[in-house]
């Protein structure tokens, strides 16, 4: 049986509540806008609204009532993540009942970008950013303790295809794109394919650099004004230390969403082995549809992690059997993605009660 039959022969159970949970989760969601608007959030977190509604040649008051519907809504939410080290995926094999309360540990450390419950072996997988001084210690030390752990698989990030800040839904044109992006540039680290830092940052950032991000993890539209008052500086002063850290790669704003939220509720972990000659080409061909929203070279058996998002499993069917970046594949093991405690950094609903 084919790793994508083995996917629709899950059970209807797993069906019905993928689409239950995407039905509570776009209800907000009105129509085609509302999308673009998110999608728009997605660029650029702390675009204004008029500058949205520029790019989208859409009426301001319009673009105004319907983000700050989706922001009040709790499921867009714009934050902020300081990088202070290099990522590290690390997948669970779980005792019998116990996946949930594993990925929920992992999903509140403060290391943690994201977390995902997963159907098959590993239970659940989830990206730490770790210096690779203290990897040792993560791996020796700290993991084993993690309760109703069986096994734990450690994967390095040797280099970043694509992360989740850097995907969009192909919702928007790329003029769209580069209007919202073009103000940005400045205070955007260069897409050189690798967007995490070389070692651990947090030695450097001063008080009030500490503060600032601090405030911009739980909301990372904070005025300047707001920024200036938690921090203790001008606003002035403010808005120059949020450009200087973006522009070093110290922090990174993204908006966190339901891939549902944009039609796209079928969620997949796949892990791809090619030939090491080949790995390159397969990389460039993932890098080029709009379903990858994370794709990473790691340590391993398999060298390529993606994270991919579509509208219907005989969607994810198709992309596993018959996609053009298969040629250049060895093996392919896929898993269907059940619950997502993390997100961008930002915890999800049920793991925040």
């Amino acid at each position: 049986m084919t790793e994508g039959n083995k996917i629709l022969g899950q059970s209807d159970g797993i069906s019905h509540m993928i689409g239950a949970m995407n039905a509570r989760q776009t209800a907000p969601v009105a129509d085609s806008l509302d999308r673009r608007i998110i999608s728009a959030l997605q660029i650029d977190g702390r675009a204004s609204w008029q500058r949205i509604a520029t790019a989208l040649d859409e009426a301001e008051r319009t673009v105004v009532r319907r983000g700050t519907r989706l922001l009040d809504s709790g499921l867009v939410r714009v934050g902020a993540m300081a990088l202070l080290g290099r990522s590290t995926v690390v997948g669970v094999r779980c005792a019998p009942g116990q996946a949930r309360m594993v990925a929920s540990a992992l999903a509140r450390r403060p290391d943690c970008v994201f977390t995902h419950v997963l159907t098959g072996s590993p239970d659940c997988v989830a990206e730490l950013l770790c210096p690779r001084e203290e990897l040792a210690s993560l791996v020796l030390d700290e993991l084993p303790g993690l309760p109703g752990m069986v096994e734990t698989f450690t994967l390095p990030v040797l280099r970043h295809i694509r992360t989740i800040r850097e995907w969009h839904s192909g919702l928007l044109t790329d003029d769209e794109i580069a209007a919202l992006a073009g103000p940005s540039k400045a205070s955007a680290p260069s897409a050189d394919g690798d967007v995490m830092p070389p070692g651990d940052m947090a030695h450097d950032l001063s008080r009030s650099d500490r503060l600032l991000l601090n405030a911009l993890a739980e909301n990372g539209r904070c005025t300047y004004e707001e920024l200036g008052r938690v921090t203790g500086v001008s606003e002035a002063t403010a808005r120059r230390r949020l450009v200087a850290l973006r522009r070093e790669g110290r922090v990174r704003i993204r908006a966190v969403i339901e891939p549902a939220l944009l039609g796209l509720p079928v969620e997949a972990m796949l892990r791809v082995r090619t030939a090491p000659a080949r790995a390159e080409v397969v990389a460039a061909e993932l890098a080029e549809s709009v379903h990858v929203r994370y794709a990473s070279f790691v340590t391993g058996e398999h060298q390529i992690l993606v994270l991919v998002a579509l509208p219907s499993e005989s969607a994810l069917y198709d992309f596993v059997t018959r996609a053009p970046w298969l040629r250049d594949v060895a093996s392919l093991d896929t898993s269907l993605v059940l619950g997502s405690p993390k997100r961008g950094g930002m915890l999800g609903r049920r793991a925040r009660d």
